[in-house]
């Protein structure tokens, strides 16, 4: 019997494995399809995400260096307020191949991980978990001690053990343009509904251009009204459902969710790579699978690091939907060099950010 299922190999699920296997548990991981495919997530990302990938990966995967964010009220051609810092704040990778990078440092420490995997159904067990998968050779059933369900924002884990839902689901829409930019600031138009659209300059690989809206909110017209407003036409264009707000549980009597799957995401811009990963770390480090209550250490301690944060951020995200003239006052009042860190909404308050303020008086 294996110690640990985990269902699902984006990077909560490849981070949760690596760490598991390297502490000596028995990992067995299921993809559905291939590793990072289909893409449904941007490549936008702090610079903190270097500490979760092998030290040799950094020159592969980046892309681009971001110091700041161009916020509009309207198209590319409205006022912008400018936020920006001397050094970067957030690096552009390649998406796909953080996912595989992270997939093969989990091999590397052991992780039996399979491909072309799709788990069918889940029961939970006094004793044990057992896990139904269609393989290239099958319907299969494998047992272990606990499941980990890392597969997204629907995920089958979650339904299939009844555990509760995130508060919310927004429809997300990426496209790509193949003309190189190496810009170091991103543009933020908020002009859709509780949301926001992005353009993201990717150095050699093009530029990145998305949003984000509630599900019956026009996603894909509201992109091609965007992307022409910039004219252009991309190509290899992406969809993908974003969870936002995490559940009041997101564990089972043997089972636990992590990363889109527990809706580990910033409010205020749906991101949730490293949240995942910070979440995936500490289930690594707590849960014993023979002992099912120390799931209860789990939910403690990434509630603990990331709660507030989650909890600022819908604070920030309530912005979005303040009246126009308050945005500009807002924005007038704090547009310039700041001090604050892309994932962590605390640092609005931090000695850094209180510094930059009074550096423009």
């Amino acid at each position: 019997m294996h110690d640990f299922v985990v269902v699902g190999c984006g990077p909560a699920g490849s981070r949760f494995a690596r760490q598991a296997s390297a502490a000596g548990h028995d990992v067995l991981a299921f993809e559905q399809g291939t590793v990072g495919e289909p893409l449904a997530c941007s490549g936008h990302v702090s610079t903190d995400l270097w500490k979760f990938v092998p030290d040799d990966a950094r020159p592969e995967l980046f892309q681009n260096e971001i110091t700041g964010a161009n916020f509009h009220h309207g198209g590319p051609d409205s006022h912008a307020h400018p936020f920006y810092r001397e050094e970067a704040i957030s690096n552009v990778i390649d998406r796909v191949g953080l996912d595989r990078t992270l997939a093969e440092a989990a091999r590397e420490a052991g992780t039996d991980l399979r491909e072309d995997h799709t788990v069918l159904g889940v029961d939970e067990h006094d004793d044990h978990v057992s896990v139904e998968v269609r393989s290239p050779d099958g319907v299969e059933t494998h047992d272990a001690k606990m499941v980990a369900g890392c597969d997204g924002p629907r995920s089958r884990v979650r339904r299939e053990l009844d555990l509760p839902e995130p508060d919310e689901l927004l429809h997300g829409v990426l496209g790509f343009t193949d003309e190189p930019d190496h810009g170091d600031r991103v543009s933020v138009h908020l002009t859709v509904p509780t949301f926001f659209a992005w353009r993201i300059p990717r150095g050699d690989a093009g530029v990145e251009y998305g949003l984000a809206v509630p599900p019956t909110g026009d996603a894909s017209g509201r992109f091609e009204e965007f992307t022409a407003a910039y004219g252009v036409e991309t190509d290899h264009r992406c969809s993908g459902l974003i969870p936002i707000g995490p559940p009041e549980s997101v564990t089972g009597h043997r089972s636990f969710l992590l990363g889109d799957a527990a809706a580990q995401t910033k409010p205020f811009t749906g991101g949730g790579i490293r949240y995942g990963m910070i979440a995936a770390d500490h289930a690594a480090e707590r849960i014993d699978p023979d002992h099912p209550e120390t799931l209860a250490d789990y939910e403690t301690a990434w509630r603990d690091e990331l709660g507030r944060e989650i909890r600022l951020g819908s604070l920030v995200r309530r912005g979005y939907e303040m009246p126009e003239s308050l945005q500009h006052l807002g924005m007038r009042l704090f547009q310039g060099e700041i001090g604050v860190h892309m994932d962590r909404p605390s640092t609005l308050f931090s000695k850094a950010q209180l510094k930059a303020l009074l550096s423009r008086s």
